[in-house]
Parts: structure tokens; sequence; C-alpha cells
């Protein structure tokens, strides 16, 4: 089980020297998106996932692959393919933020992510004061919805966040 929140992150208030911080080079495309089925490139491995419905509560499901399957399976995703760097910034609870800085045609898009261990932590969890709007509970900034915007759809997304 997944139990995760989401936060929009702006540019300028993005954490100094992030080099400094573990980091993976992250792909991935979607060969449905419901439920979620995805395939991900993480630095040199590649992971098939399965992701059930829900916003901060879902099922999420693992499974790796070789890079020949990964490559196959790619032919058959539909959408765009995401690129991102994802940075793992230790929060002082404990806890992990996950700064993805999206690339490609997400430029601009930058969003932290924090799995918690049940759902009291999650909900009592009080973000640092360098994230932004939390919208763990809005569609449109799951990583699959996101796969399936138009070019121009993606472009007003960003310079909304942006401004």
């Amino acid at each position: 089980m997944e139990i995760e929140r989401k936060f929009i992150i702006q540019k300028e208030q993005l954490p100094p020297h992030l080099d400094k911080y573990p980091h993976n080079e992250l792909e991935q495309a979607y060969i449905i998106t419901e439920p979620v089925l995805r395939i991900r490139k993480k630095n040199s491995h590649y992971i098939l996932t399965y992701k059930g419905q829900g916003l901060m509560k879902r099922e999420e499901v693992e499974f790796s692959l070789s890079q020949e399957a990964y490559e196959k399976l790619l032919t058959k995703t539909e959408g765009n393919i995401i690129t991102k760097t994802r940075y793992q910034i230790p929060e002082q609870c404990g806890l992990t933020i996950e700064l993805d800085i999206f690339s490609g045609l997400f430029t601009g898009l930058y969003l932290a992510e924090i799995e918690f261990p049940n759902e009291e932590t999650a909900l009592s969890y009080q973000p640092p004061a360098w994230f932004g709007k939390d919208v763990t509970n809005e569609i449109t900034f799951h990583n699959s919805n996101l796969s399936q915007m138009e070019k121009s759809e993606i472009l007003k997304l960003i310079t909304e966040l942006n401004q």
C-alpha cells in the first residue's frame, strides 16, 4: 500500500545544492492509466508497476523487468513519456522528501512527494516552508494523468503554476 502526499514547488523555492542529495534519473510511460500499469527506467533498472485507484492511499505493486522487456513494452505505451530527476531529501521527522524536477515536455514542473507509514502520519504531516500548494487530492498531478495531456495543456499548466 502506498500512502503519499504531493506538493507543488516553485522554482524559486527549490533547496540549494540539490546535487549533494542522492538522486535518480527516471523515465516512465503508461501502458494503461485505469488501473495504472506503468513502466519505469530508474537509472539502469527497469520496473513494471501496478497502481490501484485512489489519491493519497492506493495499492502499489512493483516487478523487475529486463532492459529488453522494458524496450518492448515501451512500444505499447500511450501518451507522453515522462522524464525527471528525483532527489531524495531527508526530512527532520525521519521521512524522505522525493523532489521531482521534470524535464522534456514537462520542463518547469516541480513536485515533492512524501511517502508515509500510515494515514495518521500523512494527515498530521506539516510540510516545510519551501513547499507550495498541497495537490494530493488533485488528479491532474498524478503522473498517469500528466502522461495523457496534450502539449498545449502541459504548456498551459506549467505557465499557470509559474505565474
